[in-house]
């Protein structure tokens, strides 16, 4: 029986949309070797065929306009980490609330959904603060848009959730109420494999 998510899509690929990932990632890898310039795509595709779920998780990053790629990788944990790595926040990401909590305290005008949710069901993490400025050193992204990142939870508490962008050449954090939700604000994901 094929895992499927709550959007009815299955949780495994077909052979076709197999190949196609690995190629359009291994192309994105060698054209940015300046993510990643101590490590090999032969590695990197040896754990993605012994970890197929995650190729679903990766999948639904570019499918939602993430544009993945690798930015290190763990040595502790033997992991590569991808983050989505395209110029603006996905775009099939954006005018969401934080949370679900956030999504439910919407009177009026709500948002389809909210970031923490869609994190959870493409099997993903909602970058952290610290690796929102380490993806901002190997480019410059969101110079047009904004990304929830991980909120603290006493902030959280308050009713408020945090953001980040790139402006003026500086990675700049902010606030808002976590039930707002914009047309430029979308959120950036992390996937170890």
């Amino acid at each position: 029986m094929t895992k499927q998510n709550e959007k009815g899509r299955q949780k495994a690929l077909t052979e076709e949309q197999r190949e196609n990932l690995l190629q359009l990632l291994q192309t994105r890898f060698e054209k940015h070797m300046h993510r990643h310039p101590d490590l090999q795509w032969d590695k990197v595709q040896e754990k993605l065929d012994a970890h197929p779920e995650k190729l679903w998780s990766l999948n639904e990053m570019e499918r939602t306009g993430g544009e993945p790629d690798v930015v290190g990788y763990d040595k502790a944990q033997n992991e590569f980490i991808f983050f989505d790595c395209s110029v603006e926040s996905p775009k099939g990401r954006r005018s969401v609330c934080y949370d679900r909590e956030a999504l439910e305290s919407r009177k009026k005008h709500k948002p389809e959904n909210n970031a923490v949710d869609m994190a959870t069901a493409m099997g993903i993490e909602i970058l952290t603060e610290e690796q929102y400025r380490a993806l901002q050193k190997l480019d410059h992204f969101d110079m047009k848009t904004s990304s929830w990142i991980q909120t603290p939870a006493a902030i959280r508490k308050l009713g408020g959730a945090i953001f980040c962008d790139y402006r003026y050449d500086h990675v700049f954090v902010y606030h808002n109420g976590a039930e707002s939700y914009y047309a430029s604000r979308g959120f950036r994901g992390a996937l170890k494999v």
